[in-house]
């Protein structure tokens, strides 16, 4: 009889299991039964082959899984964000993104003004009952980068042509500028602002007088304009790219690129959204995740270098170590990250003002 009680107590848990999984399921496929509409603010174009891109294709890609109508706004200014937004949910939109840190205040007003419109917002670092700020944690693809120059470059002279000198931007530098000199401490990471994302000419003229002043050999950016990728293939310089693969378009000067795949964030967090689970929060998502990771290597690539790279991409998924950890020197040589430390999420996301040893800021 205790055996046959066993069993059926197996069977019921068996059965209860299944219904359970079941019940998942048909949960899951329901919600996605209607099409449901998704807004997207881009600071950019949805075609830029760039950062707007990279989201714009992210998003078509959850769109097919999870049913979702995209309904995009291109060249999206500060000032324009509230009626954008107003419009956008009178057109029945049910979610929102933006995907420029600039639009943070306006996306928090919005998410308060619309308290049952879900709100998400690319690299900013709000949250709140409706709305989640998210971001990859890039950085770590930027050491990457920053070796694969280190070991290729034969002047020694690397250009980093770099939007704003914020937060954001400043610990992609330091990132990699710490995989060229971990490699080549002999070299040295020239950086020129262009004071915009998307202006087309400031990336043009920082390019050229990068390339002008310094005998540079590899150029790479933080910029959503292809200016510097142009120029270099047009003077034969190679380059390391940013926020998608364009490689088929430099063929002879494309080394490799720090990319996002954001449908692996925008599928999970929005089905969370059709079921009614979302938790507003500030997501910060690491290379094991995929939604950072590089670009295949050109064949162009010095041998020896995949090996090296690949190497240090299993220390940054291993849990043990990640790109700030000391010693670290800045470019006045005081000890800013002593050893065995490393810098906090805060510090990096908001109090990153200074750059490492190695980093020219060309004026």
């Amino acid at each position: 009889m205790r055996k046959i009680s066993i069993i059926a107590g197996i069977i019921i848990i068996a059965i209860i299991t299944g219904i359970f999984f079941i019940n998942k399921y048909e949960t899951d496929t329901q919600v996605t039964d209607k099409t449901t509409k998704v807004g997207l603010l881009l600071n950019g174009t949805h075609d830029d082959r760039n950062w707007g891109q990279s989201h714009y294709d992210g998003l078509q890609t959850t769109a097919k899984e999870l049913n979702l109508e995209i309904i995009y706004n291109e060249n999206v200014t500060v000032d324009s964000i509230e009626g954008i937004i107003d419009t956008l949910v009178n057109s029945g939109c049910e979610i929102i993104i933006a995907n420029s840190v600039e639009f943070g205040d306006g996306i928090e007003s919005a998410a308060e003004k619309y308290p049952n419109i879900y709100f998400y917002h690319a690299t900013g670092v709000g949250s709140g009952k409706n709305l989640s700020s998210y971001f990859g944690r890039m950085y770590q693809i930027r050491y990457l980068c920053g070796i694969v120059a280190g070991l290729q470059t034969e002047t020694n002279e690397i250009g980093y042509v770099a939007a704003f000198p914020i937060s954001e931007v400043n610990r992609g530098i330091n990132a990699f500028a710490l995989g060229v000199r971990k490699v080549n401490p002999d070299a040295t990471v020239y950086v020129k602002w262009t004071d915009s994302w998307t202006d087309a000419a400031a990336s043009r003229n920082a390019t050229i007088e990068l390339l002008d002043s310094h005998n540079i050999d590899i150029i790479t950016m933080h910029t959503d304009s292809l200016e510097p990728l142009e120029i270099a293939e047009s003077k034969n310089i190679m380059s390391i790219g940013y926020n998608v693969d364009n490689s088929s378009y430099y063929p002879n000067t494309f080394l490799t690129a720090a990319v996002w795949d954001w449908e692996k964030f925008y599928t999970p967090n929005i089905l969370k959204c059709l079921q009614g689970k979302f938790v507003g929060y500030h997501y910060w998502e690491s290379i094991d995740t995929g939604i950072v990771s590089l670009a295949p290597f050109s064949p162009k690539i010095k041998a020896g270098i995949a090996d090296m790279v690949n190497a240090e991409v299993q220390r940054l998924t291993s849990g043990t170590y990640d790109v700030f950890y000391g010693p670290i020197t800045d470019q006045s040589g005081n000890i800013r990250i002593a050893e065995g430390e490393s810098m906090t999420d805060d510090a990096m996301l908001n109090h990153f003002d200074w750059y490492i040893e190695g980093v020219v800021i060309d004026e």
